[in-house]
């Protein structure tokens, strides 16, 4: 077996490839650094380094010791992290957000179930902006979202809510009259479109590239909001296929929504980075479940 401290230095030295970086990153001396690699070396039976005066580079062997010991190391790490965390207890603070006026009344029944079991643990509560919800919870500035589905990159938790797919068109659009739509119908239309920024998963699910029988489908302009995305519609710009809560939470003189009937219904839930799976996600996801149970 490997010591911590054998393994530490190892994946250091193979990720800086340099001898005084590494002992800065671990706060050793260069000495202590060189004494480890060549034990394990000798442990091993073969160089996994290859040094000159100028570089380091890790042998084949070195490279494929690597390979294999980071994803254990790092498995071992979460577990630790985990463990930690389920002895102290929920507590600290969690970052939680909603897209759209729909997800916040699932939100705020999640926060409240929450913050009773938990109420050691602070809760912020925000309206996430459609252009930088992504980003958000990348750089952890958000722990978890209630988001619509497929949401790429990102774990998406237990669907809260589902709703039928309309098309929103203008008032004075053909389509306003009707009594339900087509897919293929968006062969036949400008197709406003999300933010570049949105989820590319997404995207395909709500402004498809295609119908289902394969005919291509226009692309009209992009909003930066929800709202500008509606807007383009009631002007003319193009249609765009909605969640039927639309209608509720935007209801406008100027749109019709017209329910699509061969399209599958939006799912919406909790949207979370991955590797940001804390144990506070965890009960909040829970919460968020036991809080808003299916409707019978």
């Amino acid at each position: 077996m490997l010591e911590r401290y054998e393994l530490e230095t190892f994946l250091t030295l193979a990720e800086e490839l340099h001898f005084g970086r590494t002992a800065e990153r671990l706060r050793v001396t260069t000495g202590r650094v060189s004494h480890v690699v060549k034990k394990l070396e000798r442990r091993i039976g073969a160089p996994l380094f290859e040094r000159t005066s100028r570089v380091v580079r890790l042998t084949p062997i070195g490279r494929r010791l690597a390979d294999d010991l980071s994803p254990l190391v790092a498995g071992i790490d979460e577990a630790v992290r985990r463990a930690v965390e389920s002895g102290r207890g929920v507590t600290g603070r969690l970052r939680v957000a909603f897209v759209g006026e729909w997800a916040a009344p699932l939100l705020l029944r999640a926060v409240a179930l929450f913050t009773r079991r938990h109420p050691d643990c602070e809760v912020d509560v925000r309206e996430a902006p459609l252009l930088n919800t992504r980003a958000s919870l990348v750089d952890g500035s958000i722990d978890i979202l209630i988001a619509s589905f497929p949401f790429d990159g990102m774990a998406n938790g237990p669907v809260l809510l589902t709703e039928e797919r309309m098309l929103a068109v203008a008032a004075g659009h053909p389509l306003a009259g009707a009594r339900s739509v087509s897919l293929e119908v968006l062969a036949e239309h400008l197709v406003v479109q999300y933010p570049a920024v949105t989820s590319a998963e997404f995207k395909r699910d709500r402004t498809p590239d295609h119908t289902p029988s394969g005919r291509p489908v226009p692309k009209g302009p992009a909003g930066n909001t929800f709202s500008e995305m509606l807007s383009l519609v009631a002007l003319g710009r193009g249609v765009l296929p909605v969640g039927a809560y639309t209608r509720q939470y935007h209801p406008r003189p100027d749109l019709a929504y017209v329910p699509i009937h061969d399209a599958p219904p939006i799912r919406r839930g909790p949207v979370w980075l991955e590797t940001n799976t804390t144990e506070r996600v965890r009960e909040f996801v829970r919460a968020a479940v036991d809080a808003n149970p299916p409707a019978d």
